[in-house]
Order: C-alpha cells, then sequence, then structure tokens
C-alpha cells in the first residue's frame, strides 16, 4: 500500500540533507573496499563498518552465508523461510543505514545454504551447505565485489558457532580460489583480495564462548570520536543499522564514551609494506590509484578527479560549491575512465565506475533535486496496470537540468502514468542474492540531472516496491494440521481464501485410502473452502493434501508487511500438511501465558485439549484455581510483565496443588533463578554450552518410571525420531536438589547434560521446566513432541 503522510513525514524527519550530503561526500576520500563476511543477517561489525564509511570513507559490503531462517523471532511468530524473508528484508534496512553493499550466498529458500540450527562444528556446517556449492557462491560474490580487503567477523576456533567457523574457513580459501583462473564454473574474471583481517577480539559472550584465546592484533581500528555533523558516535550510528533486526531484539543504547576499538590481525597479505593501516600497500585515493597506473592521460585525469573530490569535500556545507566540484571530479573520472589503458584495467576499472556511482550521489544531494515516485497499490497480477505518481523537486540552481524515465525489467512496460506487469515478469523474489543500496532495482526511475555539460544519472526505487503476484493462486488455511487417533475428531474446517482468478474451480487432491470399513477421505465443499474428513480407521503417518485450481497447482501467497522494512511476499505450493498422531490425552484443564512467540495453545487444541489462554488481568488467585495446569511460553517472562509480578502467587497456587510447566526461556527473558521458579533453578549461558544441536542425539532416560515419561503416553526411542534443528538450548545449569532430571543428552564428543527436563514437588503441586525446543517440534509436526506434551501438561 502507498504510504502514509505520516509515515512520509517521519522518513524526511530521518533524512535531512544536510547530512545525506555529508554521508555521500566521505567515499570520494578513498577508492579502498572491504568487505565483511558472515554467516547471518545481524553477524556485521555495525560499529566498526560505521567508522569505516562515515569517517574514513571506505566502501563497504557484507557477503552474508544465509538468511537466519533458524534463528528466533522476537516480533511474530514466523519461523524458518518465512523467518528467512523477515530478515533478509532486515538485513537490507541494516545495509542502508552504514550504505553497505549486500551479497548473499544464499540465493532461495530451498538453497543449501541454510540456517538449520546451531552447530558447533565448521565442518559438519559446510557438509550440510555442500563445501563445493558455498565456496563457489563466495568465489562469485568476491569477483563481482572485487575487495581489496575481507575480514570476518568471528574466528574458526571451538566454542564458536560452527557457522560462523564455517565462513571463517571459507574466507581463508576464497583468497586463493577467486584468485584461480581455473577455478571451475564460474564466469567472472579472476580477483585476488590483497588482504585477509581476522578479529583480535574475542567472540565469547551470551551465546558463544571461545576456547582459544584471539590472535595478536596487527592492527586497531580506532572507534572512538563523534560524526561532526550529527553528533552521533560510530557507535551509536552502528546500532542504528543494527536497530533494524527486531527480530533478533538487537539496538542497544550506547552512550558517549563507552565506545569499542576494533583489533584486527592481518592474516594474510597480497601487498608490500607495514600495517599501520588498512590502505597501506594499497591505493588509498583517486591520486595514489593515479601514482599506481602511470599511464599518462589516465594518470593526469585521475589527479584532477582527485583534486575536485578534495573540493567538493573542502565545499561542504555550500551546496553549489560542492556541485561544481562533483561534476569536475565526474568529468575526470569518465576521461579517466575511457582512457585507461588495458594493462590496468583489471584494478582500476571497477573503482571508476564505483566514484562515478557515488559523484552522482553526490551531484543529486548537491542539485537539491527529489524525485518520489509512487503507485496507487504495491502487489499486481499479471495483466494487471497500476495508476503512477512521481512527485519531483527541482533544483534552485538555474543551471541544473532535470530529467526522469522509467528503468523496466522483463514483463513491465510504461503507458502514460500507468505501470503495467504482464506473464513475462517473474513472482516477486523473497530471497534476492544482492542489495545495493541507493541503486533500486527495476522497475524503477532514472533520474537525470545535467549541469555544466555534464549528465550523471541515479536510480531511485518506487516508495512501496511493486510486488508481483502469481497469476493463480490461493491461501489454504491451515496449511499444516494434526489429527489426533486419541480423540474422536475425524473433521477439519478448511478455509480457501484469496481465490485467484476467483473463477477456478477449487480441489483437494486426497490421498488413497485402503481400509475397509471406515470410509475414504472425503473433502465436502464449505461455504468458506472445504470440511475435510479423515477416514476413522487412519493410519499414524504423514500426508500431503495439495491444492487445484483448474486442474493445476496452486500457489500460497504469503505476505510480509510489518513498519520497519518492506513489503515481502513468499509463494509456496498450496498444500495440506497433516500429520496423524497417537498421543493418549490427560482430564487436564489448561491455563496458558504466552509471550507471543510461539503458538503452543493451538497445537495443545488441534491435540484434543482444552486451553484457556490468560490475560494480564486474570492473572489472579481466583482464575488460577480454576485450572490443574499453568503452562507458560517462550520469553513469556521477559514479555509479560505482569507474570513476573504474580510468580509469588503462582507459587502459593502450585503449593496448593497446581502443576506450573515453563517452557523454554533465556537467562535474560526476566528469568530470576529465585523468583521465577519456586525453588532455585538457574539456566546455563553462554548457550553454546548448554545446548544440544544435533537433533538426533540419543536420549537417555535418567528416571524412567517418572510419571512424566509414562503418564498418559509411554515415552520411547520412537519419540525422539524425527526431531528438527536440535534438542533444545539454554539448558538448566543448577538447581535445588528437589528438582528431578529426567533426561540426559549429549552432542558428539562432549559430557552429557541432564538439565533439558527438570521436575520438583513443591507442596501438594510440582514445577516442571523444559528446556527442549517443543514448541518448534510441535510447528514441525513432530509426533514425538506432541506425546511429551501431553505427560508435560497433566496434573501435578
Amino acid at each position: 500500500m502507498p504510504k502514509t503522510e505520516s509515515q512520509r513525514i517521519v522518513e524526511q524527519m530521518q533524512a535531512p540533507r544536510i547530512t545525506a550530503l555529508w554521508r555521500a561526500l566521505q567515499p570520494l576520500k578513498s577508492v579502498v573496499s572491504f568487505m565483511n563476511s558472515g554467516a547471518h543477517p545481524d553477524d556485521e561489525t555495525s560499529a566498526m563498518l560505521a567508522a569505516l564509511a562515515y569517517r574514513d570513507g571506505l566502501s563497504l559490503s557484507y557477503a552474508c552465508a544465509n538468511r537466519g531462517e533458524g534463528g528466533q523471532n522476537d516480533i511474530g511468530t514466523e519461523t524458518t523461510r518465512d523467518l528467512g524473508v523477515l530478515r533478509s528484508a532486515e538485513m537490507e534496512r541494516a545495509a542502508e543505514v552504514l550504505n553497505l553493499r549486500l551479497y548473499w550466498l544464499s540465493e532461495t529458500p530451498q538453497d543449501s545454504i541454510f540456517d538449520f540450527g546451531f552447530s558447533k562444528s565448521g565442518a559438519e556446517t559446510l557438509a550440510k551447505w555442500g563445501a563445493e556449492r558455498t565456496l563457489k557462491r563466495f568465489v562469485e560474490i568476491i569477483r563481482s565485489e572485487r575487495p581489496d580487503i575481507l575480514c570476518p567477523t568471528f574466528l574458526d576456533i571451538p566454542g564458536q558457532h560452527g557457522h560462523h567457523r564455517a565462513m571463517t574457513q571459507l574466507a581463508h580459501q576464497v583468497m586463493d580460489a577467486a584468485a584461480d583462473p581455473d577455478f571451475p564454473d564460474v564466469a567472472q574474471a579472476p580477483w585476488q583480495v590483497k588482504k585477509l583481517y581476522l578479529p583480535a577480539w574475542s567472540g565469547a559472550g551470551d551465546a558463544y564462548d571461545d576456547d582459544l584465546p584471539p590472535p595478536p592484533a596487527t592492527l586497531t581500528i580506532n572507534a572512538n570520536g563523534d560524526d561532526p555533523v550529527t553528533g552521533w558516535s560510530w557507535a551509536q550510528i552502528g546500532q542504528q543499522s543494527r536497530v533494524f533486526h527486531r527480530t533478533q531484539g538487537m539496538g542497544r543504547w550506547v552512550p558517549h564514551g563507552t565506545e569499542n576499538n576494533w583489533p584486527l590481525h592481518l592474516a594474510r597479505s597480497f601487498v608490500s609494506g607495514g600495517d599501520d593501516t588498512l590502505s597501506a600497500g594499497l591505493p588509498a585515493d583517486l591520486q595514489e590509484l593515479a601514482d599506481f597506473t602511470d599511464a599518462g592521460a589516465v594518470s593526469g585525469a585521475l589527479q584532477q578527479a582527485h583534486a575536485a573530490c578534495l573540493a567538493a569535500l573542502e565545499s561542504f556545507p555550500h551546496f553549489s560549491a560542492v556541485l561544481k566540484a562533483a561534476t569536475d571530479a565526474l568529468k575526470a573520472i569518465r576521461i579517466a575512465y575511457q582512457s585507461c589503458p588495458e594493462s590496468c584495467q583489471d584494478n582500476v576499472l571497477h573503482r571508476l565506475l564505483l566514484k562515478e556511482a557515488q559523484l552522482s550521489h553526490v551531484i543529486r544531494i548537491a542539485a537539491g533535486v527529489e524525485l518520489r515516485p509512487g503507485l496507487e497499490k504495491d502487489a499486481l497480477r499479471p495483466g494487471e496496470a497500476v495508476g503512477m505518481a512521481i512527485e519531483t523537486k527541482l533544483s534552485a540552481n538555474r543551471n541544473v537540468e532535470v530529467k526522469h524515465e522509467a528503468v523496466l525489467a522483463e514483463g513491465w512496460r510504461v503507458e502514460g502514468d500507468m505501470l503495467s506487469v504482464s506473464s513475462l515478469a517473474p513472482v516477486s523474489d523473497p530471497y534476492p542474492s544482492r542489495y545495493i543500496p541507493a541503486h533500486a532495482t527495476a522497475p524503477a526511475m532514472r533520474l537525470l540531472i545535467t549541469y555544466d555539460g555534464v549528465t550523471s544519472q541515479t536510480s531511485i526505487g518506487f516508495e512501496t516496491p511493486p510486488l508481483v503476484l502469481p497469476d493463480r493462486s490461493a491461501t489454504l488455511v491451515p496449511d499444516c494440521a494434526v489429527i489426533n487417533l486419541a480423540s474422536p475428531a475425524r473433521q477439519l474446517a478448511l478455509t480457501i481464501g484469496e481465490i485467484y482468478p476467483d473463477t477456478a474451480k477449487l480441489e483437494l487432491v486426497l490421498p488413497d485410502h485402503s481400509g475397509d470399513h471406515s470410509g475414504d477421505w472425503q473433502a465436502a465443499p464449505s461455504a468458506t473452502g472445504f470440511a475435510l474428513t479423515v477416514p476413522q480407521d487412519v493410519e499414524a503417518g504423514l500426508y500431503d493434501i495439495p491444492l487445484q485450481l483448474d486442474g493445476q497447482t496452486a500457489l500460497s501467497v504469503r505476505h510480509f508487511a510489518y513498519p520497519h522494512i518492506a513489503s515481502r511476499i513468499r509463494t509456496f505450493p498450496a498444500s495440506l500438511e497433516l500429520r496423524v498422531i497417537d498421543a493418549n490425552l490427560p482430564d487436564v484443564s489448561i491455563a496458558y501465558v504466552g509471550g507471543g512467540n510461539d503458538r503452543v495453545p493451538h497445537w495443545l487444541r488441534a491435540m484434543g485439549l482444552t486451553v484457556t489462554e490468560l490475560t494480564d488481568e486474570q492473572l489472579s488467585a481466583s482464575e488460577l484455581k480454576r485450572f490443574d495446569t499453568l503452562l507458560i511460553g517462550i520469553f513469556a517472562m521477559r514479555t509479560r510483565p505482569a507474570l513476573r509480578n504474580a510468580m509469588t502467587m503462582v507459587h502459593a497456587w502450585v503449593e496448593r496443588g497446581g502443576h506450573l510447566v515453563t517452557l523454554y526461556h533465556r537467562p535474560w527473558d526476566g528469568w530470576d533463578p529465585d523468583k521465577v521458579p519456586p525453588l532455585h533453578l538457574e539456566i546455563g549461558k553462554p548457550s553454546l554450552r548448554w545446548r544440544v544441536t544435533d537433533e538426533n542425539a540419543e536420549v537417555t532416560h535418567l528416571l524412567p518410571h517418572h510419571k512424566l515419561l509414562t503418564t498418559p503416553n509411554h515415552i520411547g526411542v520412537a519419540d525422539w525420531a524425527g526431531w528438527h534443528k536440535e534438542r533444545g538450548l539454554y539448558f538448566a545449569k543448577s538447581w535445588a536438589s528437589d528438582y528431578k532430571a529426567l533426561l540426559s543428552m549429549s552432542d558428539p564428543g562432549e559430557e552429557p547434560h541432564s538439565g533439558a527436563l527438570l521436575s520438583a514437588r513443591f507442596g501438594y503441586g510440582r514445577h516442571t521446566h523444559t528446556s527442549l525446543i517443543l514448541h518448534h517440534q510441535m510447528e514441525k509436526l513432530t509426533p514425538g513432541a506432541f506425546r511429551l506434551m501431553a505427560n508435560l501438561v497433566a496434573k501435578a
């Protein structure tokens, strides 16, 4: 949808022209390019990058392995690929703040380079990603971006996340592979990264615990000081970027005077000289690039461009003077590009193209030209057209000429003030492989500014980038469900919505059924979709039931619309994934208090249990006495302050016979080990030391006859099969002797953990705490998770 007027006002307040010009001028200082690499969105070293960009003028890029599909979600219930869509969009906004050119090794939601969950091994990670595929993709990125310097964020040492370790291993390998002319199946010309730096700081913290000390620093990036125009510290600017990683709860206030410096270790170098600056041994600016080429006309043009760039910087904040100097610099850059001898082109031309883009950006801001293209709506079907409205602010300088024109991708067309899309245009990509700030992806508008006989161009995106929807789609709700053989219910109400075209014939493709006495699968049309009936004698298992439109597979469209990101869609086959389980149910009344980050009540109801979700106002002794079990959802102690305040009352309820069940929490989720549980129970950190990442790890029942492992379901080996991602994390570290540890498990080569499932009698009641990721396993329709959860919520 078009942005509201209030949204436009807020955006305008956040980007004053004077600040935009100052930031646009900084890259004119340097021709050095610096690539940071990491495994996930939010692995970038934001504070250091802010200083390198807006103080030192380096051209920055970030190579990120995956989309963070295995991470947490602090703002919603999206998981895996849906979370990957959100985190990709968040990373783009974070990159905008730092003028960071963004590249992804992972290119599609089905890519093998996927955040499969926490790993403790780089070798395991590369085995799952595909080592050859991952290195090839990294080579493509290096050869496209051509950085002078590569610096991963983390070290390849025990105690660090396996994904981080893998990317650091690859950083060493790609130094040689990207420069190898015989590296197979990569079209771009070879490129030698000149320097590889490693972090000379520890990666230990709440999540990781490096076993070895960092390497010695050979160079330290001083991140003290403030931006002279805004007064913000580099760390504060870094946090202005990180705050867009909202699914990960990022963004913290950094008071002045508490900034960090960034020590680096030069691991490999292909240049001569010392290591007193990042640019040592490299052409640092256009002047040094001229000395490097030493080739007649191009050298002179580069010297002129350097002088003009310095003049532009020195002319700030006088817009007209900056405009004149930047235009002179652009003239000289183009002369240098045209006259560059073949012997220098490999090291020079890409720098000049980037400098042209940077100068064009400066010219637009200095000229005071603005272009705001908008659309009446932002989601189109093939064959649809939408009205465009283009708001233009011309320059106050009469010598500035302004034009604009559409930049169209395949399948797009402009007629008058209408933008249309045909079936040739692909459906919008939820996982773009790159993102270049200030260079909008088509369809967009090209802004042409002519001053002093020189025409510059910049790409301006639509206020809300248009999304292309598929030519036939429908939304199937739910798209995953559970039928419990222990419950009499055998029917599901399926809602079909957003049908396009609306005249399409709908059909569910039902499984074959070989039962003799209990009827077949049936899908009776209803006012809102279908009433799906499952045979009484259906076997436990996983069933896929696709939806067709006019005999063709339908696609579902999932929209992602959060205020801090641009809208996105993800399309996938419209299908119901139905898990038939056999889980005995306790006779119990359950109250649930959630943090907004799981759908546990939904799955309990799907099994056949009755669950009441309590509001803050209902957290009272009189209300609780109606229930046998109180189930606390993940992170709820942090997101529901009223719950924390009510724990003394909850403890009294437990003592009178209630069963308190707390699901996975992190230490900083409001978990006070002596106030939240009725008896002391401390959650371990860093998480790497208190988790089991192998989803197939053997589970030992320490108390096999305990009621939580036997009633109403006998939990056996089969219930631990088919788990997804990992067993659990943030296991308990220490606990009062009243608690009994029921399970033991470990990752390969490690000592077993026994803090995954604890239970203690307290008065007439019981407290049970689990760090198993049961909420996630139920989303993935893991049968054993449903059976174990049924036991956990039983009466004390």
